[in-house]
């Protein structure tokens, strides 16, 4: 009968949807799709009628983006009903009660994307004024979330580390379809933030751009999908993925991004009465300002100032075996290693993820280690790489363990030196992060691995050219200090 088969055809619909990967690859071959099937529709248009279909749409929304059209226009996105499934299950935001998020994606970079947000930036840039005015581009991707949390935070009275994130794990890096955050969610999970600033950037983009895109499809794939070659990110163009952190400190400041949260703010208590009675009976004896000056502070600090760091769970790390060893912090000292083995240096997510997989199996099945030495390793992907982390001592200078930490270029650099974006993510990202974070001292001393055991790491020319970078310590062989 007509009840049985509409039964049986949401079945099939659903078990399609929950079938296909959450990657970005994946949604954008379905946004191809649509597009195909809507060829006389611009960008703009597709992005809107993709949101519309997802249901993400809110007063807060509209005064920015204007109303949706009607389905009746003549100019309307025609999704066919699977299609549709699978776009609200992407880009509809929300955390379930078990900790799992929707809306978001994993892209070819290894981070974790929000599409919501970046799609609002994307529709923001897509609708600016021939000025290149874009109106609501920071409170629609990002300024919104980080408002709320910090609200949030402030009247929950929890650690100010949850004020932001966090971030989480997929059940399975080559076909994911569940992400499970690894902490209580915040109202700016490490996704939403990601996407919100992807969302600013690309919106950026297209608002400048002297002609707009052709295709929606196009430009995803332009920003997430750039293929590094043996330059690596020195040689690559600057609206990538994986320059994400560095483009981003270029378009935003700490003084931008506090006159954003304060027009945020005075909007959202005009267009939310509950929440501005909230705030008035909750928040304004406890200093607006002070909130988001200690909440911007976090967020410069986390996602501007610290470099990517890819967990442990991404790279599909094996677990740790026996009790590790915590670190009394700060430390004093930041040793440079080479890997040796692998020999060239890694380009992608995935290859960086298959040379810390060796790399653990050679520590702990080889040399009987209980876990990859080296507290982080460089690849020259644009990211750093969580070996044992912040908290945990490692293995990976002998005799100085505890005393700092040890940090590895993925390549041999006895006769070459890893790219300067690469050599930067370490010497400057890592360790003003370290040191702001007090993970490290102040007036901390980097050391080559070679000047306190016997070994040719981290290779003639990675060591000469660190002795040039100013924390660079000789040191004293008889008493062991730096001179």
């Amino acid at each position: 009968n007509k009840n049985a088969n509409l039964s049986f055809f949401h079945l099939i619909n659903f078990l399609t949807v929950a079938g296909w990967p959450k990657h970005m690859d994946d949604f954008i071959k379905v946004v191809e799709t649509i597009e195909l099937e809507n060829y006389l529709l611009d960008p703009l248009a597709v992005v809107k009628g993709l949101r519309k279909a997802a249901g993400v749409d809110t007063p807060f929304i509209q005064h920015y983006l204007g109303y949706l059209s009607d389905d009746t226009e003549p100019h309307h996105l025609v999704i066919k009903p699977v299609d549709t499934g699978y776009i609200t299950k992407v880009i509809k935001h929300r955390v379930t009660v078990l900790g799992v998020e929707e809306g978001v994606v994993l892209t070819a970079d290894g981070t974790t994307v929000a599409l919501s947000p970046l799609l609002l930036g994307i529709e923001a840039g897509l609708q600016s004024t021939p000025l290149g005015h874009v109106r609501g581009l920071y409170p629609l991707t990002l300024t919104k979330n980080l408002g709320l949390s910090f609200f949030h935070h402030a009247q929950s009275k929890l650690p100010a580390s949850s004020s932001l994130g966090p971030g989480g794990c997929w059940d399975n890096v080559t076909a994911p379809q569940v992400f499970t955050l690894s902490g209580v969610a915040s109202f700016a999970t490490e996704a939403l933030i990601t996407g919100g600033m992807d969302g600013v950037i690309v919106g950026k983009h297209v608002a400048e751009r002297t002609s707009r895109p052709l295709r929606l499809s196009g430009l995803l794939k332009e920003y997430y999908n750039h293929q590094l070659g043996i330059g690596g990110l020195d040689a690559a163009p600057a609206l990538i993925s994986q320059r994400r952190r560095t483009r981003f400190r270029k378009l935003a400041n700490l003084p931008l991004l506090k006159r954003q949260i304060r027009r945020l703010l005075a909007t959202y208590r005009r267009l939310d009465k509950d929440w501005k009675k909230e705030v008035k009976q909750k928040v304004e004896r406890a200093k607006i300002e002070e909130i988001v000056n200690e909440g911007l502070k976090e967020f410069v600090h986390s996602y501007m100032d610290c470099p990517a760091i890819i967990p442990r769970c991404m790279w599909e790390a094996k677990p740790y075996r026996g009790i590790p060893t915590l670190l009394s912090l700060p430390l004093s000292f930041l040793f440079i290693h080479h890997t040796y083995e692998p020999s060239q240096p890694c380009l992608t997510f995935y290859q960086c993820s298959r040379d810390m997989r060796a790399m653990q199996r050679f520590h702990q099945d080889d040399r009987g280690w209980d876990d990859i030495g080296y507290s982080f390793v460089a690849g020259s992907d644009g990211y750093l790489y969580e070996g044992r982390g912040w908290h945990w001592q490692g293995a990976h200078t002998k005799g100085y363990n505890s005393k700092g930490y040890g940090v590895s270029f993925i390549g041999d650099y006895t006769s070459s030196i890893p790219s300067q974006s690469t050599m930067d993510l370490v010497r400057h990202q890592l360790a003003k992060c370290a040191t702001d974070g007090v993970k490290l001292v102040s007036d901390f001393t980097i050391h080559g691995h070679r000047q306190l055991v016997s070994t040719s790491c981290p290779g003639d020319a990675l060591y000469n050219k660190i002795k040039g970078w100013t924390q660079f310590g000789v040191r004293d062989e008889v008493t062991g200090v730096k001179l």
